[in-house]
């Protein structure tokens, strides 16, 4: 009779859980209101090295635009809002998982700070790919285009929403392993189930490339040809951490005896 009153006084009603979204939501809004107060002192150096890939490719005499009076000043503002999101990734990537926590066993809760931490880490890997590698490839390609006819003269605002969509996808998409082997550990996929759905994983991350990315092969290329990588790292991760949820639901009901 006490076991099955805790049971009860442990599920959350639904207002419950709006309640508490809410409240997660409420802190990763601040957590970005205060990473753009920072970020917005040091605008121009964060343009500056948002802008870097393209300035290296670009042929001398060359520069960016801004073709209205305010697009400047915006442009800024959404390069702060861009900083002050990769600043405060770690705090919302927590409170996505502390969401999830209660909906998870003991064991697996235990997990969350190491998750939290390599979420953070292939967060910042994806946008560094991104950057280093993705950026001065494809800038090359849309700048090998121009003729003596033909000039480039990118504005900020593309190249912001160009750039600033390019990081963020790449930072999210690296999150596969991640998400495919904590998948693994509660039992959701195995890795018979991987290696048989491969083809068609493959077929999504052509598809999903096309669709993040700009309309062109080179960068659809070079976004599908990651996730691929990445999708035989979790394969490993999966064959390493994954156990089956039932397995692991047994062993807490021993433990409770």
């Amino acid at each position: 009779m006490v076991e099955e009153n805790t049971a009860e006084e442990e599920k959350m009603p639904f207002t419950a859980h709006l309640e508490e979204l809410r409240k997660r939501l409420v802190v990763c809004f601040v957590a970005v209101g205060v990473g753009f107060v920072l970020s917005y002192g040091f605008k121009e150096k964060l343009f500056g090295i948002l802008v870097g890939p393209l300035i290296k490719v670009m042929k001398p005499g060359q520069a960016l635009i801004y073709t209205g009076l305010p697009e400047a000043f915006f442009t800024f503002l959404k390069v702060s809002f861009l900083s002050g999101l990769i600043l405060a990734s770690p705090v919302i990537i927590y409170q996505f998982w502390m969401f999830v926590a209660p909906g998870l066993y003991d064991k697996e809760k235990k997990l969350l700070l190491p998750i939290v931490m390599l979420s953070t880490l292939f967060f910042v890997g994806g946008a560094l790919f991104g950057y280093f590698i993705v950026f001065p490839w494809g800038f090359k390609f849309f700048l090998g285009f121009a003729t003596e006819t033909i000039r480039p003269m990118p504005s900020m605002k593309e190249y912001l929403g160009f750039s600033s969509k390019l990081l963020l996808a790449f930072g999210l998409v690296f999150e596969l392993p991640l998400v495919i082997t904590f998948l693994a550990r509660l039992g959701l996929v195995s890795v018979d189930f991987l290696k048989k759905n491969r083809k068609y994983a493959i077929l999504i991350f052509f598809t999903g490339a096309a669709i993040l990315t700009p309309p062109d092969v080179v960068t659809q290329i070079m976004m599908a040809l990651p996730l691929m990588l990445l999708y035989e790292i979790s394969i490993i991760g999966a064959r390493i951490f994954g156990r089956p949820r039932q397995k692991e639901a047994s062993q807490d009901t021993d433990s409770d005896k």
